[in-house]
């Protein structure tokens, strides 16, 4: 992520200095270049190379042109990158390129769902990381939060992590279900691994 950000492939938006702080919008950035860079199988079993940086570098001006609104809670955008670089939007049923263009593949990475390269390069889905739970861009910083609530899952982690079990700290939060907490103290855990290598 660094070296992407210093040779200008994609410079993080709210600070670019020593410590980077990447927005909503760069992360969608980061899954589709990690992505894109990545050796990939094909469904036929053929093993694709990376693609061309080219291409990376054209569907991150496409990402950029598209200037997503935030989304509720309810209704995320389908935003998709296909393996030769090109912005798919649309559903699953009758997906679109930006320029209109038809799919010729249909090899692609949703990049708001659920995120996988290789055992150590993984993420949760961006809208809904549980069932329980959710990020929205536009509420709390786009932090992950129990659905309906403007509690924060590292709020509840940050409890657990001093001891208190689930039941405890949802009798703090009455609007809240023992079963939300530990959702968010799963998602936490999934995350600290990533959270302490980037620290």
């Amino acid at each position: 992520m660094h070296y992407w950000a210093r040779e200008g492939i994609l410079v993080p938006s709210i600070s670019a200095e020593k410590v980077k702080l990447w927005s909503y919008s760069d992360l969608m950035g980061l899954r589709t270049i990690a992505w894109l860079r990545a050796s990939k199988t094909a469904p036929d079993g053929h093993s694709v190379p990376a693609t061309a940086m080219q291409a990376v570098r054209r569907a991150l001006r496409e990402l950029d042109s598209l200037d997503l609104a935030p989304w509720s809670s309810d209704d995320a955008p389908d935003l998709a990158v296909d393996r030769r670089g090109q912005i798919v939007l649309g559903a699953a049923e009758q997906p679109y390129h930006v320029n209109g263009q038809g799919l010729l593949d249909a090899d692609m990475l949703d990049v708001l769902r659920p995120f996988e390269i290789d055992e150590s390069t993984r993420g949760p889905d961006l809208v809904q990381p549980r069932p329980r739970l959710r990020i929205v861009p536009g509420k709390l910083s786009g932090a992950p939060h129990v659905r309906q609530t403007r509690i924060e899952t590292q709020v509840l982690a940050a409890l657990g992590a001093r001891g208190m079990s689930p039941q405890r700290i949802r009798s703090l939060y009455p609007a809240i279900e023992v079963d939300d907490v530990d959702e968010a103290l799963d998602l936490e855990r999934e995350l600290q691994p990533g959270l302490l290598l980037a620290a």
